[in-house]
C-alpha cells in the first residue's frame, strides 16, 4: 500500500456535509482506506471572484491505486458532489487535490505530484502540517512544517469546529 495525501476543500452549500461526503467517498474507493484526517480549518478564499470562506482538511490514505487512477477517482468524487469547473479559483462544492504520493515525483499531462503549488498554499500546508509535520516534500527536501511556517497566516487560516 502507498501513502498518499489528498486535500479537501469546499465553500459552497453545506460545507460540513460536503466534507463528510468526500470522506465517505474516499473510504469507499477500491483498495484504499483512510489512515488519518487532519483537523479542519476555515480559510479565506484565494483570489477573485468574491466568495465565502472554505473548509479545508487533508486526508492520508493508504492505497493500492496508481497515482493516475487515484486522481481519476478524486475527479469522479468532485463531479458526484456537483463540482463544475469554471474560472480559476472560483467557488466550489468540492475540491480534491492529490498532494503527495509517497515520495514519488510524477510529471504527466494533467497530473503533477507533488502538487505544483503545495509549498505556496497556507490553506493546504496548515492541515498537512497538523497531520504530518515531519513529512518531507520530495522535491524541495524540506519538512511540511518548515514550508507551513513560511506562509502561515492565522488570520486567513483558522481552526474550525462544528
Amino acid at each position: 500500500m502507498n501513502q498518499a495525501y489528498v486535500s479537501i476543500g469546499t465553500n459552497l452549500g453545506d460545507r460540513a456535509a460536503q466534507l463528510d461526503f468526500a470522506l465517505r467517498s474516499l473510504a469507499a474507493l477500491p483498495d484504499t482506506r483512510i489512515a488519518a484526517l487532519s483537523p479542519i480549518f476555515e480559510t479565506d478564499p484565494v483570489g477573485p471572484p468574491p466568495q465565502g470562506a472554505y473548509l479545508n482538511a487533508v486526508v492520508r490514505v493508504a492505497t493500492a491505486l496508481a497515482p493516475r487512477a487515484l486522481l481519476d477517482a478524486l475527479l469522479a468524487i468532485e463531479r458526484a458532489a456537483g463540482r463544475e469547473r469554471g474560472a480559476r479559483n472560483a467557488a466550489r462544492t468540492l475540491d480534491l487535490d492529490l498532494l503527495l504520493y509517497g515520495d514519488r515525483i510524477v510529471d504527466e499531462p494533467g497530473l503533477n505530484v507533488p502538487h505544483p503549488r503545495l509549498a505556496e498554499r497556507a490553506f493546504i500546508l496548515e492541515p498537512l502540517a497538523a497531520l504530518a509535520p515531519d513529512l518531507v516534500h520530495p522535491q524541495l527536501r524540506e519538512s511540511i512544517e518548515s514550508l507551513a511556517a513560511r506562509v502561515r497566516d492565522p488570520h486567513a487560516v483558522r481552526a474550525w469546529t462544528r
